[in-house]
């Protein structure tokens, strides 16, 4: 199942099976029937249909979302290797102190707001009938040390746009990851049928806007006062790429 197709399902029981794995992010197959509250056989032909027609995936006899983002990439630079891959729920401590290491050290409200949703939500990977949102990973020895996220509506006047974070961990940049997670994002975007990405940045994070520029894109728009940050009023730039 693409991020980009919205869930159909031929009865109300197969929905609300997906429905309890995609807002838990996972959960174990024996208590995912203990839940759904349905005889054995009608539980399993349900959960075998959903994971024949590509909506969930087991691993080990834990079910979780099987969006389709793409392949795992390894890249080397100078003896540094670094892997970027689709992100999964396991990754979720991982994901959520990468991006609290990043907005730690500079101001950026959306990525803060993101691993606020992770925390609240306890799912990475999220697809339903209002929005869909994904993560790639950056690894380095297994561990994550960056992200690119980006956050699909599914409302159709929107659907061409979508909203794009990125973060490396300070004690790994320097390597290129960042302009490979930015690429991977927009690569994924253009071949999913997407016009343009963009990201919504504080006026005072020079770091992340002179990258933004130094990548392509470009300031679309500018909201006066916009935050709040240390007792002051603080524009937001709108950066943008188009497709």
């Amino acid at each position: 199942m693409g991020a980009i197709e919205r869930p159909a399902f031929s009865s109300e029981d197969r929905k609300r099976i997906y429905e309890y794995v995609e807002r838990h992010g996972t959960v174990k197959r024996h208590k995912l029937r203990e839940i759904v509250e349905l005889p054995t056989s009608e539980f399993e032909t349900h959960l075998d249909a959903l994971t024949a027609d590509g909506y969930l995936r087991e691993d080990d006899g834990t079910l979780q979302l099987a969006l389709e983002f793409g392949a795992i990439e390894t890249y080397e630079e100078n003896g540094f290797e670094f892997t970027i891959r689709p992100a999964r729920q396991r990754d979720f401590e991982g994901l959520v102190e990468t991006i609290r290491d990043v907005t730690a050290e500079e101001t950026y409200v959306v990525a803060e707001t993101i691993a606020e949703e992770l925390l609240y939500e306890n799912a990475v990977n999220r697809h339903n009938t209002v929005k869909s949102r994904m993560f790639f990973v950056a690894t380095v020895a297994g561990d994550v040390v960056g992200w690119t996220h980006l956050d699909l509506p599914q409302v159709e006047q929107v659907r061409g746009t979508a909203q794009q974070t990125v973060g490396v961990k300070e004690t790994h940049r320097g390597h290129g990851i960042g302009g490979k997670l930015l690429a991977r994002g927009i690569e994924w975007a253009e071949a999913n049928g997407y016009r343009k990405v963009y990201n919504s940045i504080p006026v005072v994070n020079d770091g992340a806007l002179e990258f933004l520029t130094m990548h392509g894109w470009d300031t679309e728009a500018i909201r006066r006062n916009h935050y709040t940050i240390d007792g002051e009023h603080v524009d937001e730039v709108m950066m943008a790429y188009e497709i």
